[in-house]
């Protein structure tokens, strides 16, 4: 692939060992993408789980509770800085693999921009608002992935960049309707405010983890709209190189698989923090992949 850089021999024992260590983050953290980019090839697969370390690592950044403006500053700083110069091995990899692909760190700064929002900002009013926050932190990791997966012959890099921003919208939307009580702890509430006054629901009925009427209305509302973009995303993993399809459509179709968890509940997101067991996720598999499997290109990318 062109834009591919080697990476300097004398660093390659510490970002082997780095490699390792984000490989080591993504199987404790998140057992669906790890499940999922199995399906990639070595090179491939080991970038993409860098590129998770980096986004993990920078999303516990604000997570902990005591961060500021200034540590996320210092933070972009440090991971601006090339392989030789990281000491932090989820960093030594990372970097390594930036520059390995050469890939646009503007979308690198998106996405510390929008964990940066963390800090700053704790409600969103509108879902336009909800949307681009989204963006900024899940978006820019599909954006960022393309270069390392690659694209089918004939598909244009734009329309596919276009499914990789519904797609990163429609995972983080899900990963909000599931860990809302969990957001609540820090102080954030997600939902937009808007859609909260069309169903009857306040934030003090959120923060009394009220599951009534109105609030199972207002969840069900956000799972069709998630649904909905999970829709609109699923025809770009044809535009996918073939030997990527099979872990992104894994990955997207078993995170919409917590929606159903959701839904099965009743809305109860305050109970229990809904997702799909190893057993469900294996029995899921076959489908998923036939469904993958029989994707055809978009129209506008097919006369490519």
């Amino acid at each position: 692939m062109t834009g591919i850089r080697a990476v300097p021999a004398a660093s390659a024992n510490a970002v082997n060992l780095a490699h390792r260590q984000a490989e080591r983050v993504i199987r404790e953290h998140s057992r669906t993408f790890y499940l999922a980019t199995g399906f990639l090839a070595g090179r491939a697969r080991r970038a993409v789980r860098s590129l998770y370390g980096f986004c993990r690592a920078t999303d516990d950044l604000v997570d902990r509770g005591n961060a500021t403006v200034e540590d996320v500053e210092r933070w972009r700083a440090q991971v601006a800085l090339p392989p030789e110069r990281q000491t932090d091995p989820v960093l030594i990899s990372w970097a390594a693999t930036r520059e390995e692909f050469g890939l646009d760190r503007r979308y690198e700064q998106e996405l510390i921009d929008g964990v940066r929002m963390d800090i700053t900002k704790r409600r969103y009013a509108t879902w336009e608002e909800l949307q681009r926050y989204c963006y900024l932190v899940a978006s820019t990791v599909g954006l960022l992935s393309i270069p390392v997966l690659g694209l089918a012959p004939g598909a244009d890099p734009q329309r596919a960049a276009f499914y990789a921003v519904r797609l990163g919208i429609a995972l983080q939307l899900t990963n909000i309707l599931r860990d809302v009580a969990e957001d609540l702890e820090r102080g954030r509430i997600y939902l937009p405010l808007e859609d909260l006054r069309a169903h009857g629901v306040s934030e003090k009925d959120i923060e009394r983890r009220t599951v009534d009427a109105d609030f199972t209305a207002l969840l069900r509302f956000e799972i069709e709209r998630a649904r909905a973009l999970y829709r609109e995303a699923l025809p770009g993993i044809a535009l996918l190189s073939r030997g990527a399809r099979a872990a992104v459509g894994a990955a997207a179709l078993l995170y919409r698989g917590i929606l159903d968890e959701i839904e099965a509940s009743r809305c109860d997101v305050f109970s229990k923090r809904a997702h799909l067991t190893a057993a469900k996720k294996i029995l899921r598999l076959p489908g998923i992949l036939r469904r993958v499997a029989s994707l055809r290109m978009p129209l506008e990318d097919a006369a490519g």
